[in-house]
């Protein structure tokens, strides 16, 4: 069976729909539901996290399913179908429209957006299970009273593993946490870094392992495999191609879902439990795809945030509306700490554009010293020091990411403590601070364990949502005889329904959307082209029929 035969077949009573017959009011007529999707786990990824997905919900049409719309819309669909129809204004000229993209970017990006919740759903139980894995390097046995100096942390870290070049110390944000020593490592791979896990009170180390960023081992191996499926940079594209299609097929299906005649208003909330076969699945599909609409949306939107080509794009466009993500200046000026004698035009730029590289500080007051100048600044909750490197000092960050925030950093000179600057999240651009709280929101961080498990919810209604459509496209086949018979879409040319001053200013926004986010506009493009080369088949055939 060709394709063709898979789009094309005529549905179940397709001349009833040319010469509809009003049903009972009490059995209202199918439309489709919203669709959705899902995760990336940051890092900057994507995702991710995760991540969710549309469903597939074919178009439905008057013969499919009779209803109160069958003497209305039932006969429009049948007229487009014949290609007599006429442009009509208002939703009647749209909805034929939304039908058929929304059938199609569920039918074909549906497997994409699954597999996108599948993994973001792995993820967000990651947080909860990595805790559990990793409990005796993340914990300590007994909570002393008073913690050693972290200097005395360090060098235990530092005697544990001799090859590793301590970069950054996470003093314990927890009476029962370990701090954690972050050492650069030559054997890792690029992003990686190897912690040391050492009990505040005692100095002990508790054990070692590679990290990249704040993830554990099994948390960053999910949030790789949500991000790009553990292929690299070519499988980051399967995460951006679900994050650009999610807010399209969650949207067109949140308009058909409302956009539905309805004799009951709790039917648009709520699954309708006393319906039967395909209506039930579509009831089920349309109001959990409204509950999750928003959450979707959102994902699509952070996770685009994290990918390659629309990541890029969105980047630059906040970069012009001036909400860039600000960052603490720890450069220090010429001669700051330097040793004596040392090149008086370290840190100059040279004629050909090139700088003079800055020697380390000859003087370190220590991390202690440093660490109790920024919490005298202010800065005081789940601290994370970047040790000093050349022509910088340190810096000091928090990192407490959960409601209320805490995000404020400062600068401090190794030389002799003094703050060089500091940044307080409260004065990031609002740009940056969306997005700051998108991303968190993203990957399960701002409310903690409420924010992941509404993750995982999110995760599951997409996965549901895709088996719901993929279920209705199935009961829709024309005779279940023919048993490898599928529903049909909505027929070809509903654009040419639409008045030509809906229809321009749709075109140019589709383009620019395309442009803005390229692998959205890229698989539209391909689907437009394969739908024209079907058509085109269709009529060839029809043709050597007669």
């Amino acid at each position: 069976m060709s394709l063709d035969d898979l789009t094309d077949t005529p549905a179940r009573g397709t001349e009833a729909a040319t010469q509809p017959t009003p049903a009972p009011q009490s059995a209202p007529a199918p439309d489709p539901a919203p669709t959705a999707q899902g995760t990336h786990a940051p890092g900057p990824a994507p995702a991710p996290a995760a991540a969710a997905a549309p469903a597939p919900e074919p178009a439905a049409d008057a013969a499919s399913a009779p209803g109160p719309e069958a003497g209305t819309q039932g006969g429009a669909e049948a007229e487009a179908a014949r290609g007599t129809g006429g442009a009509k204004r208002g939703w009647a000229g749209l909805r034929p429209l939304l039908l058929r993209v929304h059938f199609y970017a569920g039918l074909l990006i549906a497997p994409v957006l699954f597999l996108a919740a599948a993994t973001g759903l792995l993820y967000a139980g990651s947080w909860q299970a990595e805790r559990i894995l990793y409990s005796h390097e993340l914990t300590v046995d007994q909570v002393g009273e008073a913690a050693v100096p972290l200097s005395t942390q360090v060098k235990a870290a530092k005697a544990a593993e001799p090859q590793g070049k301590v970069v950054g110390v996470w003093p314990a944000p927890e009476p029962d946490a370990t701090t954690r020593v972050v050492m650069e490592d030559p054997g890792l791979a690029e992003g990686e870094t190897l912690t040391v896990f050492v009990d505040p009170y005692t100095a002990e180390v508790r054990g070692h392992l590679t990290t990249s960023g704040d993830a554990l081992p099994l948390r960053a191996w999910l949030s790789e495999f949500h991000a790009s499926l553990q292929l690299g940079e070519f499988g980051r594209n399967y995460s951006e191609l679900a994050a650009s299609w999610l807010w399209v097929v969650t949207l067109g299906g949140l308009a058909l879902w409302i956009g539905r005649r309805r004799t009951r208003k709790a039917r648009l909330v709520l699954p309708d439990r006393a319906a039967s076969g395909r209506r039930k699945t579509l009831s089920w599909h349309g109001s959990i795809g409204l509950w999750a609409a928003v959450g979707l949306v959102g994902l699509s939107a952070t996770g685009l945030t994290w990918s390659k080509y629309a990541g890029e794009n969105i980047g630059q466009l906040q970069d012009r509306l001036g909400g860039a993500t600000p960052s603490v200046a720890a450069q220090l000026k010429p001669g700051s700490g330097a040793p004596a004698g040392g090149d008086e035009h370290a840190g100059h730029v040279m004629p050909d554009g090139t700088e003079m590289s800055m020697p380390m500080p000859a003087t370190d007051i220590g991390i202690d010293k440093a660490v109790a100048a920024a919490r005298a600044a202010g800065v005081t909750e789940s601290l994370r020091v970047t040790l000093p490197a050349k022509g910088k000092g340190y810096v000091i960050k928090e990192a407490d990411k959960t409601l209320p925030v805490h995000l404020d950093s400062v600068a401090v000179d190794p030389a002799d403590g003094r703050v060089m600057d500091q940044l307080r999240f409260a004065d990031y651009p609002l740009l940056a601070q969306l997005t700051r709280f998108g991303i968190d929101l993203h990957m399960g961080l701002t409310f903690g364990i409420a924010n992941q498990i509404a993750l995982a919810a999110l995760a599951v209604a997409v996965m549901f949502l895709i088996v719901w459509g993929y279920r209705m496209w199935w009961m829709r086949r024309p005779t279940k005889e023919r048993t490898l018979s599928v529903g049909r879409a909505q027929p070809r040319g509903a654009w040419r329904r639409l008045p030509v001053t809906v229809l321009l200013p749709f075109a140019g926004v589709t383009a620019v959307i395309g442009w803005f986010v390229p692998l959205l506009g890229i698989s539209l493009l391909a689907f437009l082209v394969v739908d024209v080369a079907l058509g085109f088949a269709t009529r060839r055939r029809a043709a050597r029929a007669a």
